[in-house]
């Protein structure tokens, strides 16, 4: 029998909808400022920390390999089929900017549009629609 924490993964869940607007909002009204800049250095620090948590959350809670890095949490929920293929790779870059927004955040060329931020409104959507879909169809209801 498994212990899934729904509650926590819906919490994280619902985070996602307010990411992808707040990307889809700076795409729309780049201009480069420093405000714009830090706004989307904080949109894509809560993608990394929400689809990183979901899937700790889906490894634990399923009982899956332990992984052993951020990237190792995307291969892990991926091989175990919680969501389509195509969108490992950007969710694999995602997590890769954890340590440059964490850690690096003082080399962050803020007055630029991060490329990954055009494409992470609709992974983070599929990603969300797969997540629910998996738990549906392991847990039910």
């Amino acid at each position: 029998m498994y212990y899934v924490n729904r509650e926590q993964l819906n919490v994280r869940l619902q985070v996602i909808p307010e990411v992808v607007a707040a990307l889809q909002l700076l795409q729309q009204s780049w201009d480069g400022s420093l405000l714009q800049g830090l706004a989307q250095e904080r949109a894509l620090h809560l993608a990394v920390e929400t689809v990183t948590d979901i899937g700790s959350y889906l490894i634990d809670g399923f009982i899956m390999r332990d992984a052993s890095s951020y990237e190792d949490i995307i291969t892990i929920i991926a091989g175990e089929g919680v969501f389509p293929a195509e969108l490992q790779e950007n969710l694999l870059e995602l997590v890769r900017l954890r340590k440059p927004l964490v850690q690096d955040y003082f080399e962050w060329t803020r007055g630029e549009h991060h490329p990954l931020a055009a494409v992470l409104p609709h992974t983070l959507t599929a990603f969300k629609a797969a997540v629910e879909s998996y738990l549906v169809q392991e847990l039910g209801e």
